[in-house]
């Protein structure tokens, strides 16, 4: 995913990358959401983790990691954007450094198979899992780090490419305003569209923002705006400053991204037999970005749903 930065209001995109970047050890997975002004978070990223299962909500959760650009995990350069040279090897699907991950779920993988010792897994169950899509057959094969399967298991995956916003000017939402009442009342008597003016609730008016917001780039996927307000779909469960909990350095937490409702055509969640959904996911950290060492803080993500919309 590219780099994030503060200021101007930045969109993100979906789109495809080739297999070789996705893999890159320096290939982000994460917001990249570096502080410039600040040596110790020249590396700053954000992970948001959803669980597949709907009835699991609290299976949302977000953390944080940020290091200095001399680390003993990043290289002080930063990587080439051009692909490795052909070399007629098929492209390596586990990373070379690093914890060993499950082959099946990315998670933590202490456990190997008896027989090859270079497939990795969190539990006996997704061994199994993998041993029925093929490791069976490709236990042995030499290229087994090029032939992971598609367990149905995961997202699919993406880069994240940023643009920043171009400003919707208000010659472009008034005329976007009269169209709309106009495809929609036709000739509608005067006295009619004043009443419609005077009851026009605040739900209608959010749901009419953020449709605006989004107007212009309808396919974004991500807005990232540390310490500005996110764009609500709905009146309804609009977080109080009282229902963000404070870091646990005592800093309160500021909005600094949110993942729009496009995503989800993304993500082909119904293919795993189950469906997620949301209208927005917003999330705060804390507004110190405090020092963590090398480890990782848990930051918060505060879901609205789509159903609560107008």
């Amino acid at each position: 995913m590219a780099a994030a930065r503060a200021g101007p209001v930045e969109l993100g995109f979906a789109e495809a990358a080739p297999a070789w970047r996705l893999r890159s050890e320096q290939f982000p997975s994460k917001l990249y959401a570096p502080l410039p002004e600040r040596a110790d978070a020249f590396h700053r990223g954000l992970f948001l983790f959803c669980c597949r299962a709907p009835p699991c909500c609290a299976g949302l959760r977000v953390f944080r990691n940020q290091l200095p650009r001399k680390n003993d995990f990043y290289s002080y350069e930063p990587p080439s954007e051009d692909p490795p040279p052909e070399t007629g090897e098929s492209v390596c699907l586990q990373l070379k450094s690093g914890a060993h991950l499950c082959r099946v779920c990315g998670c933590l993988g202490p456990k190997t198979c008896s027989r090859c010792h270079r497939a990795r897994y969190c539990s006996k169950e997704h061994q199994a899992l993998d041993w029925r899509c093929g490791h069976k057959q490709a236990c042995s094969h030499p290229d087994l780090d090029g032939t992971i399967p598609d367990h149905n298991f995961l997202f699919p995956e993406f880069e994240i490419v940023i643009e920043t916003e171009e400003e919707i000017t208000h010659e472009v939402v008034e005329k976007e305003n009269e169209s709309e009442i106009v495809g929609s009342m036709g000739e509608a008597p005067e006295e009619e569209l004043d009443s419609m003016a005077k009851h026009e609730s605040k739900e209608d008016k959010i749901f009419q923002k953020f449709k605006t917001k989004i107007a212009l780039e309808p396919e974004q996927v991500l807005r990232y705006g540390r310490g500005i307000a996110p764009i609500w779909i709905s009146g309804q469960n609009i977080p109080q400053e009282k229902d963000i909990p404070h870091c646990p350095c005592g800093a309160k937490r500021i909005f600094e991204f949110q993942v729009m409702p496009q995503l989800l055509n993304y993500l082909k969640a119904d293919r795993l037999g189950k469906s997620v959904d949301w209208g927005v996911l917003a999330v705060f950290t804390c507004a110190e970005s405090c020092r963590l060492g090398i480890g990782y803080t848990e930051e918060f993500v505060w879901k609205q749903d789509i159903t609560d919309t107008p």
